[in-house]
C-alpha cells in the first residue's frame, strides 16, 4: 500500500475523482506540450455524465486554456473498460494535426492511473495489506494502529497530519460562518450555520448530535462550493471525518497529538479498502465514499475512546457495513443532493458505530476485509446508472418539492 498522504489529499472540491483528477492531468498533459498550439479533451462515462455539475470542464479550462484553445469532447456513453472516469488528452500543431495523445483515468481521491501500468510511481511503504494481518500484528507487539502507520510512513507523518488537521478545522469554520446559496442549478441553501446555532440551544444529547451534523455540513457545503478541504477518503465523503474528530476533541478535551494519532487509524482503514476495493463512487458507488469515509471515522472515535485494536477493527467494520449497496446518483451531478446530507448522517453513524462496539469485546462473526471484499463485489454489480452517472435512483426525472 502507498502513503496515507495520497489519501488525504489537500485541495479544492467539489469533486477528488472529477475536479481534482481531471486538472492534475491536465497539468501533466501541459507540461509534456507545453508547444502545442491547441488541446482536444474527450470525457468519457461517468465523467462525460457528471462532469458539468462537478465542474470538471472548468478544471480543465483553468488549466489549459490559458496557453491554448481547448475543445471538450463529452461521450457519457461510452464507458472504456479500465475505470469509468476515462479522459483522452490530444495535442495538435498549427495544422490541427495530433501531435500526441494520452488517455488516463481518475481513480478516486484525486488519483490518476493508465491501464497496463502500475497505478502510482511512488513506493509501496505499507508491507501488510489487510486489516487481519494487521491486527494480528497488534497483538503480538501490543501495538496499536498508528503506531503501525509511524512504523511505515516514519516520524514526518505527524508534521503532514497536522497541516491535514488544520485544513479540516479552517473548512469548517469557513463552513460555519458562510451563508447564500450553493453554486448550480438547485439554488441548495447552505445549512451548516442554522444547525449549529440550533444545536447550541439544546441539550445533552441533542446538542451533541446537532453538532456533529453542524460540523459535517459545513466541511461538505465548503467542498461544494469550491473551497479547499481534504480529501477522506475523498472529495464527495470529506465531511464525515473532520466532524467527528472536531466535535470529540471539543466535548471530551483531546489533545491534537491523539486526533493526529487518530487521524492515522483512520488513513490505515481508508487505505485498507483503497487497495483492496475501490474509493471511487464511479466505480463502486457510495458505499465507497461515504461509507469508507464513516469506516475511517468510526475507527478513529473507538481509538479516541481507548478502544482495542478487536474493537476498532470492529467499529471499521460496522461503518462500512452498513453502508453496503449505497449507489451514487447524484442530483444534476452536483455533490449537493444526497451527498451533503450523507455526509451529516454517516457521522453520526461513526458515533454509533463506536458506542456499540465499545459494549463488546471485540469479537464478531463478518471481518473488516470480508466486508471489504463484498463492497468490491457489490460495486461490481450495480448497474452504471447507479455509479455516478446522475441516470438513476434519486437523480432520475428529479423535481423540486
Amino acid at each position: 500500500m502507498k502513503s496515507i498522504k495520497e489519501l488525504y489529499r489537500i485541495g479544492t472540491g467539489p469533486s477528488s475523482s472529477h475536479t481534482m483528477g481531471p486538472r492534475k492531468a491536465a497539468e501533466m498533459f501541459l507540461e509534456r506540450h507545453p508547444e502545442a498550439t491547441s488541446f482536444q479533451v474527450i470525457l468519457y462515462g461517468s465523467l462525460a455524465a457528471t462532469g458539468k455539475g462537478h465542474m470538471t470542464d472548468v478544471a480543465i479550462l483553468d488549466t489549459l486554456q490559458p496557453h491554448a484553445p481547448v475543445e471538450i469532447i463529452w461521450k457519457s456513453h461510452v464507458f472504456l473498460p479500465f475505470h469509468p472516469n476515462g479522459m483522452t488528452f490530444k495535442a495538435l500543431n498549427a495544422n490541427k494535426q495530433v501531435t500526441d495523445e494520452w488517455t488516463v483515468f481518475s481513480v478516486g481521491g484525486g488519483a490518476l492511473a493508465e491501464e497496463g501500468k502500475a497505478r502510482n510511481v511512488s513506493k509501496d511503504i505499507y508491507d501488510m495489506k489487510s486489516m487481519s494481518e494487521i491486527l494480528a500484528w497488534c497483538k503480538n507487539t501490543g501495538k496499536s494502529y498508528w503506531e503501525y502507520v509511524e512504523q511505515c510512513e516514519g516520524p514526518e507523518i505527524w508534521d503532514y497530519l497536522a497541516e491535514v488537521w488544520e485544513t479540516m478545522k479552517a473548512a469548517i469554520h469557513r463552513g460555519l460562518d458562510a451563508e447564500g446559496v450553493l453554486p448550480g442549478p438547485l439554488n441548495l441553501p447552505r445549512k451548516a450555520s442554522s444547525y449549529y446555532i440550533r444545536a447550541k440551544g439544546y441539550k445533552d444529547s441533542l446538542r451533541s448530535r446537532g453538532l456533529v451534523f453542524a460540523y459535517a455540513l459545513a466541511v461538505s457545503e465548503e467542498n461544494a462550493s469550491g473551497g479547499k478541504i481534504v480529501t477522506a477518503p475523498t472529495c464527495g465523503s470529506c465531511g464525515v471525518v473532520p466532524a467527528v474528530l472536531k466535535h470529540l476533541q471539543e466535548s471530551r478535551y483531546f489533545s491534537d497529538a491523539r486526533i493526529l494519532r487518530a487521524l492515522a487509524t483512520a488513513g490505515l482503514v481508508g487505505n485498507i479498502v483503497k487497495h483492496n476495493a475501490s474509493i471511487s463512487g464511479a466505480e463502486a458507488g457510495c458505499q465507497a465514499e461515504v461509507g469508507v469515509a464513516c469506516s475511517m471515522a468510526s475507527a478513529a472515535a473507538s481509538q479516541l475512546f481507548g478502544g482495542s485494536p478487536a474493537q476498532i477493527e470492529y467499529s471499521a467494520e460496522m461503518g462500512l457495513e452498513h453502508h453496503l449497496g449505497m449507489t451514487c446518483d447524484p442530483v444534476c451531478g452536483l455533490v449537493q443532493i444526497p451527498c451533503i446530507e450523507r455526509n451529516a448522517y454517516a457521522a453520526a453513524r461513526a458515533l454509533d458505530a463506536n458506542i456499540y462496539s465499545a459494549f463488546t469485546d471485540g469479537h464478531h462473526r463478518v471481518s473488516f476485509d470480508k466486508v471489504v471484499e463484498v463492497m468490491k463485489q457489490t460495486g461490481h454489480d450495480l448497474p452504471s446508472l447507479y455509479k455516478e452517472t446522475s441516470e438513476g435512483g434519486l437523480a432520475k426525472n428529479y423535481q423540486q418539492m
